[in-house]
């Protein structure tokens, strides 16, 4: 592809005559390696590590503590220090967020502190810059690699190419049409965040009998599973499976192929029998399950969401049977007891929580959108091909 009037080809691409691309090395005063003192699960300080880093913020989820004044002082964040993360797999080694004041912490020894010249970079752009693609890129050009663990050092930092545009004002800009989209995906997933509790708490309701739909008085009954379906194995795929299926081929993490037959044609709750035990699945579509996976056929007049829905309630955990690899037994889920109502208040129940699925599917979309939008945004703002000022 021809360059575009008035750009030239860069290392990070087509970027306008008028921007630069200087290595970081230019435009900090140092890199600054974190505290490597031992930390602990409670103290004064929380100690961010690279775990914590996560799409260019900091995730403030499992954290640990120091109570060591001197390493506090040394290694204390301020407000819009940029955190890279120097050792990890080569997928997340270089991965970038910014502290924005949330609560006083520190940072741990995998991670570099940026001093950049406040003169010449804006933090919250330079945060965007080593998130991006051509950074992404980059980071796999200057990588090492020992003992299963990726690593770019200081030196290797200091050398990453930076588009510049030709002010900090413009530079300031960049990074604020990208906040506003950070935003946006924050408040959809703390929308989604509880979405997802009120979902879980309106489960534990309903599907216990502790709150009733409008309408439905009859005393629920104790069942077993066993009253309510059957478990079936599922079997090799090896002598259906084609690239040219029809059907799903299904295993503990889902889908893995396709086969020219189903294995059962109607809608069921499935369960891993063996490896990953506690993530039911449902199927309301013909479909092939390998040994791994146990599929239901679901008694009527009974509903198989509503089942699927009582599956997911119960922490499966507690039912294995094996002291490796985790191992559900088909008589053991069959032998669980439950309350149950009748068929048209299974029906109703699982309508209603269906449409909150279908809710957070919509939401989860529009996340995902979101992503995908500041993602191209990053690509056209930060090589310039997009000028706000």
């Amino acid at each position: 592809m021809g360059l575009k009037p008035g750009y030239k080809q860069a290392e990070v691409g087509m970027i306008p005559e008028d921007w630069s691309t200087p290595c970081l090395g230019q435009l900090i005063h140092s890199v600054e390696y974190g505290s490597s003192a031992k930390s602990r699960p409670s103290g004064k300080t929380p100690v961010l590590r690279m775990g914590n880093l996560r799409d260019g913020s900091i995730d403030w989820r499992d954290l640990v503590y120091t109570n060591n004044d001197a390493e506090i002082k040394k290694y204390l964040l301020s407000s819009g220090d940029v955190l890279f993360n120097r050792t990890n797999t080569i997928d997340l080694v270089g991965k970038t967020s910014i502290y924005k004041g949330e609560q006083p912490a520190i940072f741990a020894g995998y991670l570099i502190r940026i001093n950049e010249d406040k003169s010449l970079l804006d933090s919250r752009f330079l945060n965007y810059v080593l998130n991006a693609e051509f950074s992404k890129k980059y980071s796999l050009k200057v990588l090492s690699v020992a003992v299963g663990q990726a690593n770019i050092n200081g030196k290797k930092l200091k050398t990453y190419p930076v588009p510049l545009p030709p002010t900090l004002a413009e530079q300031k800009a960049i990074a604020e049409v990208l906040s506003n989209t950070d935003v946006l995906i924050e408040s959809l997933e703390q929308l989604l965040t509880k979405k997802r509790q009120i979902k879980q708490g309106t489960m534990q309701e309903l599907l216990t009998g502790q709150r009733r739909l409008p309408g439905f008085t009859g005393e629920w009954m104790p069942k077993q599973f066993g009253d309510l379906l059957t478990i079936r194995h599922g079997k090799s795929q090896r002598d259906v499976e084609s690239a040219d299926g029809d059907f799903p081929i299904l295993a503990t993490g889902g889908e893995i192929g396709k086969a020219i037959c189903p294995l059962y044609d109607k809608p069921s709750v499935l369960i891993g029998r063996k490896g990953t035990i506690d993530k039911p699945q449902y199927m309301d579509v013909p479909f092939w399950t390998v040994d791994t996976l146990f599929y239901s056929e679901v008694h009527a007049p009974n509903n198989a969401k509503f089942l699927f829905y009582r599956f997911c309630l119960i922490d499966w955990r507690q039912y294995n049977e094996a002291s490796g690899v985790p191992s559900l037994n088909a008589k053991t889920i069959e032998s669980v007891e439950i309350f149950c109502p009748d068929g048209n208040e299974q029906n109703s129940i699982a309508f209603l929580l269906d449409e909150i699925d279908n809710e957070l599917a919509t939401l989860e979309a529009q996340l995902q959108k979101a992503r995908h939008l500041k993602q191209g945004m990053m690509q056209e703002l930060l090589t310039g091909r997009i000028r706000l000022v």
